[in-house]
């Protein structure tokens, strides 16, 4: 607790409130205002009996420590640039949260630019607008969508902080983190071919985009090593929106009815075809066996619940935020960059909608 003394000097405070200072906090600590800054620092150099006895100070005291004081000490804004596009879909917005929750946690703000275009004059304008707000560094979540990321070839110089890129193909020199949406289709569909079935197309997502590619490439392979055709007649594109899984699957289903499974590139699409098989009289899982792809949190309450692939979106985003950090603190000590690709195996989820009871 803190003096009776250094208490009294506060209850003596004018009605204003007084803002307290680190030099407030030193004098109640009986530390000097460099212990405390190393405290707020997390420097390691400091005895745990001073940090915690600094730390317990600052909470009783109720001191705020100075984001600008912090940045001008350290050189540092502790702000991330996040540049993102397509929040009105599952996935993207899933990872921002995930990026949101740590950078807070560890002390960060984040910059924020949406992308409506991949022009050039657009990314460049949006480089040019976080290097302008001295970010400390960049997260490009905006996913990889047909030549969207060509500029890096001859513009990726113009970001002069480190930078971490998502959902792309990972590439050398680069540091990346994303899920192996290639391996994802692949457990869904060995699964499928593990179950019996044997007559599987696919309802791929909207197939400029590199997820869905690799979603689809998955599909393919999977068929074609078991011996089994893979023609292109067994696959219709969505794009990603329940509404667009219902005309993907009637499309589907009037080409191919005595289709057997079908393995669908992501959840939101895999419902309309819960619920049009059902309207069509189609039973789930006898006649048609159903995976999906994400795991989303409503998945395992659909009608019947549904197989699907687990991918981290969350797990994404948090470990951006932890690998740009490391990259920055790095860069902060002139210490040489490794560019290194992050990649999480997803998992398979089994449900009702692939299994037939016994």
């Amino acid at each position: 607790m803190l003096t009776v003394t250094y208490i009294a000097k506060f209850m003596n405070m004018p009605t204003q409130k007084k803002r307290i200072t680190m030099k407030d906090v030193a004098e109640a600590a009986g530390v000097s205002t460099q212990t405390v800054s190393r405290v707020i620092n997390d420097f390691s150099y400091v005895s745990d009996h001073t940090r915690q006895k600094v730390k317990t100070v600052i909470e009783e005291l109720g001191y705020l420590p100075s984001t600008l004081a912090r940045s001008l000490s350290q050189q540092r804004s502790f702000t991330i640039g996040v540049v993102t596009y397509g929040l009105k879909h599952m996935g993207p917005s899933r990872t921002l949260n995930g990026i949101a929750d740590v950078a807070e946690k560890l002390g960060y703000m984040l910059l924020m630019k949406e992308l409506q275009s991949f022009e050039t004059k657009t990314i460049n304008g949006v480089i040019a607008s976080l290097l302008s707000r001295q970010v400390d560094g960049i997260i490009w979540a905006a996913p990889e969508i047909g030549n969207s990321h060509i500029w890096l070839n001859d513009q990726l110089d113009s970001i002069t902080v480190p930078a971490l890129f998502l959902t792309m193909e990972p590439r050398k020199g680069l540091s990346s983190v994303e899920t192996d949406n290639y391996q994802g289709a692949v457990l869904a569909m060995q699964h499928l071919l593990d179950s019996g079935r044997r007559k599987i197309v696919h309802i791929s997502g909207p197939l400029t985009w590199w997820e869905a590619t690799e979603r689809k490439r998955g599909w393919h392979d999977t068929l074609k090593k078991a011996g089994l055709s893979a023609p292109d007649r067994y696959i219709a594109e969505g794009n990603w929106s329940a509404a667009s899984g219902k005309r993907a699957f009637l499309q589907l289903y009037e080409a191919y009815p005595d289709m057997d499974a079908i393995f669908v590139a992501n959840d939101q699409m895999a419902l309309s075809v819960l619920r049009e098989a059902h309207r069509l009289n189609i039973r789930i899982p006898e006649q048609l066996a159903v995976v999906g792809y994400d795991n989303i949190e409503e998945s395992a309450y659909f009608y019947p619940s549904l197989t699907t692939i687990s991918q981290d979106h969350q797990l994404i985003g948090e470990t951006a935020v932890q690998t740009l950090i490391k990259m920055i603190k790095k860069a902060q000590k002139n210490q040489p960059a490794e560019s290194h690709a992050i990649v999480f195996e997803p998992t398979l989820i089994v449900r009702e909608s692939s299994v037939v009871s016994d």
